[in-house]
């Protein structure tokens, strides 16, 4: 694995942004209930504030993650119109005669059924082709076969 920061498409950065967001209001809605250490209180009361003094923690270290991968995160602005790369808008037929057009992204999105990460075996097989190209990779099927049929476009 390389040490390089992977590089994300604006769709994943977009996603990151939101979630950190959330995370940060959530972070705040939290520590807002922690009462100053002066205040007493019976032991419930204690273990209680233990718990979300333990969820500050946490939700600061994903904050702190999310931050960094943003900061590190080498900018996918404009990927190659002749060979695909991760950000690239990549139109493919399969054996079957059907074709799609895919993002190849660096981080899945479960809601986008348009993105295929760069190391998904259909993604791996397509980097560094360009249009014309045929590119076999390995699915649960079995051993397939695709063309690239054309980069640029939009996906879905």
């Amino acid at each position: 694995m390389s040490s390089e920061p992977e590089p994300i498409g604006e769709a994943a950065r977009q996603a990151l942004e939101k979630e950190l967001a959330d995370v940060r209001g959530e972070r705040d809605s939290v520590a807002a209930t922690l009462r100053d250490s002066d205040t007493v209180g019976d032991l419930a009361d204690g273990a209680d504030e233990l718990q979300r003094a333990d969820e500050v923690q946490r939700l600061d270290a994903r904050i702190s993650e999310i931050t960094t991968r943003l900061r590190q995160a080498a900018d996918v602005s404009r990927p190659s119109a002749d060979v695909v790369g991760v950000g690239s808008t990549v139109t493919v037929r399969f054996e079957d005669g059907t074709q799609d057009t895919f993002q190849i992204g660096a981080v899945a999105d479960v809601l986008d059924s348009s993105l295929i990460t760069a190391d998904s075996p259909l993604g791996h097989a397509l980097l560094g082709h360009r249009a014309g190209d045929s590119v076999s990779y390995r699915a649960p099927e079995g051993q397939l076969t695709a063309v690239v049929v054309s980069l640029g476009g939009t996906p879905g």
